[in-house]
């Protein structure tokens, strides 16, 4: 039976005692001392960092930086700087809620019309990337300069130092020769290719990552992965090897937010339950504790389950998708959701 479109979070049975992870015991916290890390980029990370802020006491974003497209792709073409995009929009969401530091957010969000060389040119992407010149290509420090122009409620760090390239490995959609696959490299261009992606990986194998971040994750309470595109901005954290060891010591809770539905291009036909079991296949180590997903997009609730408790996992089902049926995560609920999990209040 369906829940009620408003109905609370519901648990799928008792899952079997989950291990302690490598770094010791899950931390909790109340929400005054909630330290939370949230990886992911695109809308996605700013749909969960735009639910989190309203638990955590302290509040990370460790942002994907192999966007290759748009604006970013060509920051990164012109430029030695790590893609400005997704950075941008974890800021925008975690901008301070004083009507200057909205303002300000709206500023970073504007794209340039027009026809000229700055046309589509969102007016953040141009700031950060001048601020990473200024202070000598340094975007740990430029992030730090914006996020005090906007008051942010947050941190917002890159998952590396250097700019990323994703290499896909993806399945022929040729009939007569299926067994055939194709190397795809950039993440427009995995996107937008057809035939489902069988690997991928990110290039440098074993890029640096800021000190910061693996101090963020060190001391996180809880570590949450998705929603957002899922071989492009939720995997590629889990193929960074320093990334992933830090991960996998970590004593914080693991919390996996599954999307609402497949992506074009990416996840054709992915139920809920095969997006976790690509997200198991990269995870090398990294113990989930809680999988939430939107109760009216499960078809197969016993799949599922089976797929989270396999992995030692609870599986949380709540409504956490907007009310007007949009396919996009709406930030109250799914705050609930993320409160029912981590017991803030």
């Amino acid at each position: 039976m369906q829940p009620a479109p408003d109905a609370g979070p519901v648990r799928m049975a008792a899952p079997p005692p989950v291990p302690a992870p490598t770094g010791g015991e899950r931390r909790t916290a109340g929400r005054e001392r909630l330290r939370v890390v949230a990886l992911g980029g695109g809308h996605g990370l700013a749909a969960a960092l735009t639910a989190w802020r309203r638990l955590a006491g302290e509040l990370t974003a460790v942002v994907t930086v192999a966007d290759d497209g748009g604006s970013s792709g060509r920051i990164r073409r012109e430029m030695p700087v790590l893609p400005p995009g997704d950075l941008r929009m974890a800021l925008a969401a975690l901008a301070g809620e004083e009507p200057r530091t909205q303002e300000m957010a709206r500023l970073l969000q504007h794209r340039f019309g027009g026809s000229g060389v700055l046309a589509g040119h969102p007016v953040g992407n141009l700031m950060l990337t001048g601020l990473t010149e200024m202070h000598g290509g340094d975007s740990v420090r430029a992030l730090g300069v914006l996020e005090h122009l906007l008051g942010a409620q947050g941190r917002v760090l890159p998952m590396a130092e250097v700019p990323l390239d994703l290499v896909a490995t993806v399945d022929s959609t040729d009939p007569d020769d299926p067994q055939d696959t194709r190397r795809i490299r950039g993440q427009v261009a995995i996107a937008s290719t057809p035939g489902r992606v069988r690997e991928i990986r990110v290039s440098p194998a074993d890029p640096p990552v800021p000190a910061s971040v693996l101090q963020a994750i060190a001391a996180a309470d809880v570590i949450s992965l998705g929603p957002g595109s899922w071989y492009t901005s939720v995997l590629p954290h889990l193929l960074v090897p320093r990334l992933r060891r830090a991960l996998a010591e970590s004593g914080a809770r693991v919390v996996v937010v599954l999307n609402l539905e497949p992506q074009a291009g990416e996840t054709d036909g992915f139920s809920p339950e095969e997006h976790l079991r690509v997200l198991l296949a990269h995870c090398e180590g990294v113990s989930l504790h809680t999988v939430i997903a939107d109760a009216a997009a499960v078809v197969d609730r016993r799949g599922l389950l089976s797929a989270v408790q396999g992995c030692g996992a609870e599986l949380v089902l709540a409504p956490v998708a907007a009310p007007d049926g949009a396919p996009r995560h709406d930030p109250s609920r799914l705050a609930a959701a993320l409160a029912s999990v981590v017991g803030a209040r």
